[in-house]
């Protein structure tokens, strides 16, 4: 596609009342690279565990790594017609796919995700911590400790849990690639908790990086910027969602299959001497 294809705002009015959201009742509909990403081998042979990969980002991270050559493992909390869909592409691209369901919060449902994954693919050379959770709020007193306390467990302690859990497993040349933020460095008041969370995976991401340097594992970041995914419509407000994307310098969202190839980069073995990075996917809006 060329930069002009992609949709720009206002979007249709449109609300979704579940978290994390589904992709059929998006309007447009999120391109995920189905009919574009084309791979190289890049990734040939190696196995991944990628979390929130039925829709949005991660659907486009297993999308592109099945295409190059990559077996995945998809977790997700509980959208089986959507985890089913990404599974449908890899198996398309001759890869083997395997449906995790369940909650990242829950600590031995993490040990799960990689015992699992191992026992199918024998072993795990790529973790992308995908998966997130968001909501909008006014004032910080309108935030529940409980609720504060979700957005941390899944968005960094399920991260710390499946990677302690992995390491034993990985080999000299693995890769971890966590989702941070644009909002790690430029935080939204109204989405606090979460972007303080992004904030504190960066900075797990740069201690992991040098804490696993010695093993030859690697742990590097990806910051999206605004993003077209279920999240969206999901956890926004409506005047939010209608014009989603607009404040940033290319004045639209991103679709997640722009992020795909910056997820690609930093799990093959050509990024063999990157490591504590993070890789800005933004629209254009710098980040420090």
């Amino acid at each position: 596609m060329t930069e002009r294809s992609y949709p720009t705002p206002p979007f249709p009015d449109q609300q979704q009342d579940r978290q994390p959201g589904l992709t059929a009742p998006m309007d447009p509909q999120p391109d995920h690279g189905e009919k574009t990403y084309k791979g190289s081998g890049r990734l040939a042979g190696k196995v991944a565990l990628v979390t929130g990969a039925d829709s949005g980002i991660g659907r486009a991270v297993s999308i592109a790594y099945a295409r190059e050559g990559a077996d995945v493992a998809i977790a997700y909390l509980n959208e089986d017609d959507d985890a089913r869909e990404t599974a449908r592409w890899v198996e398309e691209a001759g890869r083997r796919a395997l449906l995790l369901p369940g909650d990242i919060t829950d600590r031995a449902h993490c040990r799960n995700l990689v015992a699992k994954t191992v026992e199918k693919f024998g072993g795990i050379d790529v973790i992308v911590n995908n998966a997130a959770y968001q909501m909008t709020y006014d004032g910080l007193e309108d935030i529940s400790d409980d609720e504060w306390d979700k957005t941390f467990s899944t968005n960094i302690g399920a991260m710390f849990r499946i990677i302690k859990a992995a390491l034993p497993h990985m080999k000299p040349g693995s890769a971890i690639v966590n989702t941070s933020s644009v909002n790690a460095d430029a935080p939204n008041p109204g989405l606090i908790a979460y972007a303080t969370t992004k904030g504190a995976i960066q900075n797990f991401t740069g201690g992991l990086a040098q804490l696993l340097a010695g093993k030859g594992i690697r742990a590097n970041c990806v910051a999206p910027g605004p993003i077209w995914t279920p999240l969206i419509p999901s956890t926004m407000p409506p005047e939010k969602v209608k014009n989603f994307g607009s404040q940033v310098p290319m004045k639209r969202a991103g679709q997640p299959a722009e992020l795909a190839a910056a997820y690609v980069m930093l799990a093959s073995d050509e990024s063999s001497y990157t490591s504590g990075a993070t890789i800005a996917v933004t629209g254009g809006k710098p980040i420090i």
